[in-house]
């Protein structure tokens, strides 16, 4: 993964997050009696756990700054209009209204207290728990440069999708838009910082997208001329998978039209300038486009709970974890998803993927199952059930415990599994159809761009007909 330089530890929530001048309202239980399951984060994590606690003799309440749950390894075809964010969301509140033992309040977690085990809210109200369930995940991390943020989005929210949307689609409206032809290859050069499933998918997406899916589109500039450049720190893409399927990803992107940069450290994004250090060797590059995909980082929430709970972090904010997911110091809270480190199995922490989260939401809504019948459960353990990445059309890798897939084979199998772990029917339809309708004509349906692209002066080429 992308490395420049860390801090000793990530940052916490600022401390005005919490500060609050808002009348404290506690929310009252539906069910008065009832053991309280609390869950922060709707998520994967979250949800799984909440769907397990669907039939226990619980209450259950859910809270999430938003009212829908979002399927994030999709994100990158919102961010280059393959789909909208309408196909792979769906409202928290649908999903679960068949529990009637489930309740979803929609705000954000300022603070955990455990000596009356309550958790706060922005607005006021305080929620009370028996058992609580931490599952907010984590966000982009630009390893102390935060500055960069403004220049290289992230991709972790809805909202994130649609800026690289946004950026992606403009840079081709203000390229077709120029007469200086520096300015015009600067604006069609793109650049992906993170050799991950995340940056490969992207790299894979904007070479389908220039290459492919635009070039009738415009008259003044030809897309094909477009430059994508995917930089990867460590010696490989994919460092998580074997090396042959990275070594096979890397050819792929390279037979599409991408630059692959290994073994390359970003130093310094200015504007549309890239610092890159490659061994000795400096080099500078000019992109119109730098979208981040390397690091993670705690939001925020580890920062409470480190605060609030006395838990132990890693550099990255995760916070350590039992082998059964619960905190040290506090045996009724359980950390499970991107935000926990697990050391317990193997010889490093269970990555930040979605199986992950899904095993230990299900596996932590079990054990209260089981402790409020005061029995007892086996410690977490994580069932490998494969990575896979997709680099383009019938290019993917896919990595199981009993086989290593490639080529159309594995890109089908992408699809399969895809399709099959988004969370309600009208979603896998609508991502179906998409899919087949884009396969079918190679024409992304959601290319908008709803925000201004211009600015007040900018240059522009003469309007000619056609």
């Amino acid at each position: 993964m992308q490395t420049v330089s860390r801090p000793d530890q990530a940052a916490t929530a600022p401390d005005t997050a919490r500060a609050d001048a808002s009348p404290t309202v506690e929310v009252p239980p539906v069910t008065p009696g009832k053991h309280q399951v609390v869950i922060i984060g709707g998520g994967f994590g979250g949800l799984y756990a909440a769907q397990q606690l669907g039939r226990a003799d619980v209450e259950v309440t859910l809270i999430d700054k938003r009212n829908f749950h979002l399927f994030q390894p999709l994100l990158y075809q919102v961010a280059t209009g393959g789909l909208s964010p309408g196909d792979i969301a769906s409202p928290l509140r649908g999903i679960l209204s068949a529990q009637k033992n489930t309740r979803v309040l929609m705000g954000e977690v300022t603070n955990v207290d455990p000596g009356p085990q309550v958790v706060s809210l922005n607005d006021g109200r305080v929620v009370s728990y028996d058992s609580l369930i931490v599952a907010t995940g984590m966000s982009h991390f630009y390893f102390g440069r935060d500055d960069w943020a403004e220049v290289a989005p992230g991709l972790k929210t809805v909202e994130d999708a649609l800026e690289m949307r946004r950026r992606i689609f403009a840079a081709f409206e203000k390229a077709e838009n120029t007469t200086d032809p520096e300015l015009r290859q600067t604006l069609l050069t793109f650049v992906i910082v993170g050799g991950g499933p995340t940056g490969v998918e992207l790299a894979g997406a904007l070479a389908e997208l220039a290459f492919h899916t635009l070039p009738n589109d415009f008259r003044h500039i030809d897309t094909t001329d477009s430059r994508i450049l995917l930089i990867e720190g460590m010696d490989r893409v994919l460092p998580p998978f074997p090396p042959e399927l990275s070594t096979r990803a890397n050819t792929d992107l390279e037979k599409m039209g991408v630059e692959v940069l290994t073994q390359s450290l970003v130093t310094d994004i200015s504007g549309h300038q890239i610092t890159l250090k490659q061994g000795d060797e400096v080099t500078t590059l000019q992109a119109g486009t730098v979208l981040w995909a390397a690091g993670v980082r705690d939001p925020g929430m580890g920062g409470i709970l480190a605060e609030s709970t006395g838990a132990e972090r890693d550099r990255s904010g995760r916070v350590i974890v039992n082998n059964d997911l619960s905190l040290p110091t506090h045996p009724n809270i359980f950390v499970v998803g991107d935000l926990a480190h697990f050391a317990h199995q193997g010889d490093r922490p269970l990555p930040g993927v979605a199986p992950v989260a899904m095993q230990e939401g299900k596996y932590v809504a079990k054990l209260i199952q089981k402790q409020l019948k005061n029995e007892t459960l086996p410690p977490f353990e994580y069932k490998d059930t494969g990575s896979l990445a997709v680099i383009g059309r019938h290019a993917a890798v896919v990595n199981l415990p009993w086989a290593k897939l490639t080529g159309f084979f594995a890109w089908f199998v992408w699809l399969f599994v895809h399709i099959f772990y988004l969370i309600e029917f009208d979603n896998k339809l609508m991502v179906m159809t998409q899919w087949v309708a884009n396969y079918l004509t190679r024409k992304q349906g959601s290319r908008l761009i709803t925000e201004k692209v211009f600015e007040k002066g900018e240059a522009r080429a003469p309007a000619t007909p056609g």
